[in-house]
């Protein structure tokens, strides 16, 4: 006898006495106000100040903790070392692509650095210009 007999016979000879009780009812409460009780993360839009290299740390472990938007001032590291500066944004961009996240300039002096979920706006007239 093949094993699917096996456990059809099996299955029709069950009652319903041998089920658990639970199966037996005819419906199951679902608790609707569940999610709603937990509380939800808010979104957190924070300023950084990057004078070194070792500053960006902070900000990348904002960052990938998911509810942070990174407000980067880099006005004093562009003011110091350009190289220091290209190396910080360079492993900004990096650790914000591997988060999929986006990363924009804002003026001269600011990056603006976003998880997964948002998106910053980019003016076509303003990019066309660059």
């Amino acid at each position: 006898m093949g094993a699917f007999q096996k456990i059809k016979e099996k299955i029709a000879g069950m009652g319903k006495d041998d089920f658990p009780d639970e199966f037996n009812e005819d419906f199951i409460e679902i608790d609707s106000n569940a999610d709603a009780a937990k509380p939800r993360a808010k979104i957190l839009v924070k300023p950084y100040a990057v004078e070194d290299f070792s500053d960006i740390k902070q900000v990348i472990d904002d960052l990938r903790e998911g509810y942070t938007i990174a407000l980067v001032d880099i006005r004093s590291l562009r003011d110091k070392d350009l190289v220091e500066l290209k190396r910080a944004v360079n492993k900004l961009k990096k650790t914000t692509d591997a988060m999929e996240g986006d990363i924009a300039g804002l003026g001269d002096h600011f990056l603006v650095i976003t998880p997964s979920f948002a998106q910053i706006y980019r003016n076509k007239e303003v990019e066309d210009m660059q």
